[in-house]
Parts: C-alpha cells; structure tokens; sequence
C-alpha cells in the first residue's frame, strides 16, 4: 500500500557530462538545447527525472541515450548538487554523472524533449542552464585531477595512437602546451601499460609508431598495488 509523506519532498534528476575529443586540440562536451520550459531553447547537458523503478545510472544512461541517441557509454557518478534554489520548478537535487569518449565513434540525433545536441569546444560554451556552468566547473576539475594518476585519457583516443596525439590529449585537457616531450614518452613508456602496434601508413610526414592501450596489463597492475608506480607516471611537470 503506498505511503503518503505528511511533509514535501524533493525531487531528483540527473545529468550527463560527456566529454568528447576528435584529435583536434579542442576538448568537447555534448550539450542538448532544451525544446522545454524552463530555460526553453538554452543549453544544458542531457538529463532528467529519475523514474520510480530504476536506479541513479539507469536513469542516466536512458536521459542521455533519449535526448541524443548516445548509447553504449561507460559513465561515473560525478557529484551530487543540491542548491534550494538551482531549479525553478522546486526542490530538485540532481546527481551528475560524466563520461568520456571518441566523438568520432558516436553519432548524435537530438530527440525526446531536446530541440537539438551538439558538440561544444569546453572553451567556448553558451550560456547554460540551471547550475550547469558548476557542474562544468567541477566535472573539468575532476577530469584533470584524475588524468594525473589514472589513464582515463585512452578512453578518447582511437584504438591504435601515436605518442604525439597521446601528448596532445593531455596537453588539450590540462590547458598546457610545454608537458616536455622526451619526459612525457620516457615515463609513459616505462608504466608499461602500452603495446606497440605497428607504424603509420600513408602519411605525409615520417610514419610514427603506432600504440594500443593494454587494459589488462593496467588492471594487473592496480591489482598488485602498484598505484604509485602509475601515479608517478601519469603525473607530469607543468
């Protein structure tokens, strides 16, 4: 028998921050424009009400495959923002979830209650809705602070790389361009945590090597303990 609560309660949402790299030296996020009120026709990330029979990442995922036909994506909870007064439509705390991914791989088709979806360089956003430019604020901060000791940048990169578009990711996402090149090879080699595949075909230039990331040889590593070994080596001079 459903229960009825004497006193309000608040309601709750979530939202999706996707990260997105291209190769280029812009850092993405995928941003809806909303087709309702409130903050018709502005931009925020996709999201919504949280259902009555399913949990925080489910509803998460659905929003974020609803809104931008974006599936098949590996998402982490990020924070829970709650501020009285961040939603006009009441008491609404949202929990935010981020990803990362190679835009390139995934096709995006606005839809449900999203006018449009589009691909936005982090350093030219529009105007957002809500608390979002927050919630931005902290999802890059985590961002950054997690590529120091942990190899979530391969996430973005194609399968096969070069140590050059390696440097440029991690130069792109923490908003350097002097990480020193012959240290940034000579600590990234030594974590062991890369195969070499191959060399570059029909390129204009000299061909470079190519390389795979081996997840498995990462989680062994994590499994013996071997944190500070990847912490030393993922955290570069800047």
């Amino acid at each position: 028998m459903p229960y009825t609560y004497e006193y309000p309660r608040p309601a709750l949402t979530v939202d999706c921050i996707i990260f997105g790299w291209d190769g280029t030296r812009e850092l993405k996020v995928l941003l809806i424009q909303r087709g309702n009120e409130p903050y018709k026709g502005q931009w925020a990330f996709p999201g919504g009400f949280v259902d009555m029979d399913e949990d925080l990442e489910t509803a998460a995922l659905r929003e974020l495959e609803e809104e931008t036909g974006m599936k098949d994506v590996f998402i982490e909870q990020l924070f829970t923002f709650g501020a009285p007064n961040r939603d006009p439509r009441g008491r609404v705390v949202s929990v935010a979830y981020f990803a990362l991914v190679n835009l390139n791989e995934h096709k995006i088709a606005a839809a449900d209650d999203a006018d449009d979806a589009q691909w936005f360089a982090v350093k030219e956003l529009p105007d957002l809705a809500f608390d979002h430019k927050k919630i931005m604020a902290a999802a890059t901060a985590r961002l950054r602070g997690k590529l120091r000791y942990q190899p979530i940048g391969f996430e973005l990169l194609p399968e096969n790389f070069t140590l050059s578009e390696l440097q440029s990711l991690y130069e792109t996402i923490l908003g350097v361009t002097d990480i020193n090149k012959r240290n940034f090879r000579t600590r990234i080699i030594k974590m062991n945590v890369l195969n070499e595949v191959g060399m570059q075909e029909n390129v204009a230039h000299r061909p470079a090597k190519l390389y795979a990331f081996d997840k498995e040889k990462y989680e062994k590593l994590v499994a013996e303990r071997e944190g500070d070994l990847l912490r030393r080596g993922m955290d570069f001079e800047v």
